[in-house]
């Protein structure tokens, strides 16, 4: 990691469009700091409109691609003109789960009869890492789990980090990889995020890598879940529901995913590939 010039430190998190816009309009200035990675939504409707359009034999524009969000950020960042190609739009509807809700009970569907079956292949395979994105600390854990084992070389010693996880607003963590030690910002609340932007702009911030979302204890706080009215007893059984899917998943890490390992053999070549920065990645603006 030393010596490696071009890197800006700390890297903070892009996958929530609420916070992406906050920075874009209150700190211009550090657009050049936060991972140029789409959010998942994103990702996911770029690929499924590319890799999985081709798959099916179906013309991209001929494919509607729908997102279930907790959130209402996500139906501006589905708009976002970068996120289209020649006027089609990657993700074409964002629904909240409110709205999904409604629309269950509009059908006067039973959703607890519903049999259950798999999602289906390729798009629908997931790890316990993409499920606890939804919790504040959650998303900096997902990447702690890779990034420990692409950094060390070594299989990771375990794989729950209780440092990172939490309903704090502003909490940090130490991670030791094999020898080096990782410091970790968290923060959910703008509020919280505009304190560690002006740390960073003071040149007083310790951290490697921070993560931020807007919601109060993330994306199960999100604008478009069902209303908790700041009931923080609501927000930790989410949590605690998070994690205990994440624990029962085989698959816990994003780069054990085979799915994900087939897209990149198949598809994208290699991490960072031209192809892959194309489809996986964006730049932000100044919105001041």
């Amino acid at each position: 990691m030393e010596g490696d010039q071009n890197v800006k430190l700390p890297i903070l998190t892009s996958c929530c469009p609420a916070w992406v816009k906050f920075f874009e309009h209150q700190f211009p200035e550090m657009k050049d700091i936060p991972s140029t990675a789409r959010s998942p939504q994103q990702m996911f409707g770029s690929i499924a409109k590319t890799y999985f359009a081709e798959k099916i034999g179906v013309k991209r524009e001929n494919l509607v691609v729908v997102s279930i969000m907790p959130c209402l950020a996500k139906k501006y960042e589905s708009s976002r003109p970068e996120f289209s190609v020649n006027g089609n739009p990657d993700v074409d509807f964002a629904l909240s789960t409110r709205e999904l809700a409604h629309l269950i009970n509009l059908g006067n569907i039973d959703f607890k009869s519903l049999p259950n079956e798999d999602f289906d292949a390729p798009m629908g395979e997931s790890t316990g890492a993409g499920v606890i994105f939804g919790t504040t600390g959650g998303v900096i854990e997902a990447a702690v789990r890779t990034a420990y084992e692409v950094f060390t070389g070594k299989p990771l010693p375990r794989l729950d980090f209780e440092e990172l996880r939490g309903m704090e607003g502003l909490r940090k963590a130490t991670i030791d990889f094999n020898g080096t030690p990782i410091n970790i910002g968290i923060a959910h609340g703008l509020g919280n995020a505009r304190k560690l932007l002006e740390d960073i702009q003071a040149g007083n911030s310790e951290f490697h890598a921070i993560e931020i979302m807007s919601c109060p204890g993330g994306c199960i706080g999100g604008g478009g879940q069902p209303y908790h009215h700041g009931d923080a007893e609501i927000l930790k059984k989410r949590q605690r529901a998070i994690y205990s899917e994440d624990k029962n998943k085989t698959l816990r890490k994003s780069h054990e995913n085979p799915y994900i390992t087939k897209l990149y053999e198949e598809f994208l070549g290699a991490p960072m590939s031209e192809k892959a920065h194309h489809l996986l990645h964006t730049k932000y603006f100044d919105r001041s």
